[in-house]
């Protein structure tokens, strides 16, 4: 019986869904637990005080916020990660590839915004959180993408994987020009002359990752104490980790700690921070208090923002000759991703911790993000599923080749070496004079 267990739960962490499906049962139990009666242990264990001293130094935070802070920042350092190996080597290291999804990301970053904020205009507080319904979940929407299986074109895949890595850094560049304030100076300069030791770590030749790891945790608390987001400290450290390869070792210390966190990221860290994140109380919820700013800015810039500006861009990239379609994939597939992309769920109920700090403003961005991702997941799904149903299987033969998938959408494989029109040789050799800092 033991070992009956083993084996399915072993089988089921392997496949492709798996991170998404996890996500989205903690999101269910969290909106059981908060709609439960008890709803008041779920609340108590995210108030609950935990202190960390070390002679003058002292971290007292409630455990939502060590989440928030602490753990977001391990997810935010597997993106640094995963945007510095495409940068280097894989999608977005040359501009013709880099170019259709670079243009299709501004579009649905852009539009949801412009959404959010001509809806909320009038409500200066409500307006702080234009950036939510921008962002977009890496493990929901590739997790779909995979429950259509096998059919799916590998470059509609890459295109999405693509889009999704761009709005990331979009939404990390963002948190840190509109969602950082009250800065310490000090705090801010030791944490920059850590960045620099890493750098030069890294230009020395240095591939052990313990002195990366014990700087990396200073940086971490000094981006905290500076006023700057701690999550920031991720991605930069992130883009200081070793990427190329020697004759001795055939992986980078950078592959080699992407494909060590992916599990952890995706089977813990981002289900705990749905499930701290995701629980509101549904008692007299209506339709009115779906209809308020902040949550149908959210509901409109998911559902119909991330859509069209996703399509339209992409439209307008290849009617006027910028870019190319991805081969194999049709502008029906294309419409069906880009609805995929309205699934913000994770950044953005992040982004709405970081634009509000009332419990009655984080219920309403928990409504709008959950309905607005729910939405958009339906709508992609059922687009995507009938355009593939509607090809041939000589089709899906030859361009429906299994592929692996990246770190965010399943933590059981290694993170993916995406196809390239022309690799050569010698990209690892250079990878790390182009992409240090």
């Amino acid at each position: 019986m033991t070992n009956s267990v083993l084996t399915a739960t072993q089988s089921f962490l392997k496949k492709e869904t798996a991170p998404g499906i996890l996500l989205f049962a903690a999101a269910v139990l969290a909106l059981a637990i908060e709609n439960s009666w008890l709803y008041w242990v779920y609340d108590i264990l995210l108030s609950t005080p935990v202190e960390v001293k070390v002679g003058a130094l002292e971290i007292a935070k409630p455990l939502l916020l060590w989440i928030n802070d602490g753990l977001m920042a391990l997810f935010f350092f597997l993106v640094g990660l995963e945007i510095k190996r495409e940068v280097v080597e894989g999608e977005l290291s040359s501009l013709d590839k880099a170019l259709l999804p670079v243009i299709a990301a501004i579009g649905g970053m852009a539009l949801p915004a412009l959404i959010y904020a001509g809806i909320t205009w009038n409500d200066p507080v409500a307006l702080t959180g234009w950036a939510i319904p921008a962002a977009t979940d890496i493990a929901f929407a590739l997790g779909i993408l995979a429950v259509l299986g096998s059919r799916v074109p590998v470059s509609l895949k890459v295109f999405l994987l693509s889009v999704a890595v761009i709005d990331d850094l979009g939404a990390i560049i963002i948190i840190a020009l509109f969602y950082t304030e009250n800065l310490a100076v000090t705090s801010l300069l030791l944490g920059g002359i850590g960045l620099a030791a890493l750098t030069a770590l890294n230009r020395s030749g240095v591939r052990s990752l313990t002195p990366y790891i014990l700087i990396g945790m200073a940086i971490w608390v000094c981006f905290l104490k500076s006023g700057v987001h701690a999550t920031l400290a991720g991605v930069l450290i992130a883009f200081t980790i070793p990427m190329g390869k020697t004759a001795q070792d055939d992986h980078s210390p950078l592959h080699s700690l992407e494909h060590e966190l992916q599990p952890w990221i995706a089977f813990l860290v981002l289900p705990l921070f749905a499930f701290a994140n995701a629980g509101v109380p549904l008692a007299g919820l209506s339709f009115e208090a779906l209809t308020s700013p902040i949550p149908l800015g959210i509901i409109l810039g998911l559902v119909i923002g991330k859509q069209l500006g996703v399509f339209a861009a992409t439209w307008a990239a290849v009617k006027f000759g910028v870019a190319q379609l991805p081969q194999g994939v049709t502008w029906r597939e294309v419409y069906g991703v880009a609805c995929l992309t309205g699934i913000g769920f994770t950044m953005s109920l992040f982004i709405g911790t970081l634009a509000f700090d009332t419990a009655e403003q984080l219920n309403e961005v928990r409504v709008g993000v959950l309905v607005g991702s729910l939405i958009s997941g339906l709508i992609g799904y059922t687009i995507l599923r009938r355009a593939f149903d509607q090809k041939g299987p000589a089709f899906e033969a030859k361009y429906s080749k299994p592929t692996e998938t990246t770190a965010l959408s399943s933590g059981s494989e290694p993170a993916p070496q995406m196809p390239m029109a022309a690799a050569t040789s010698g990209t690892t050799a250079v990878s790390d004079k182009r992409m240090v800092a």
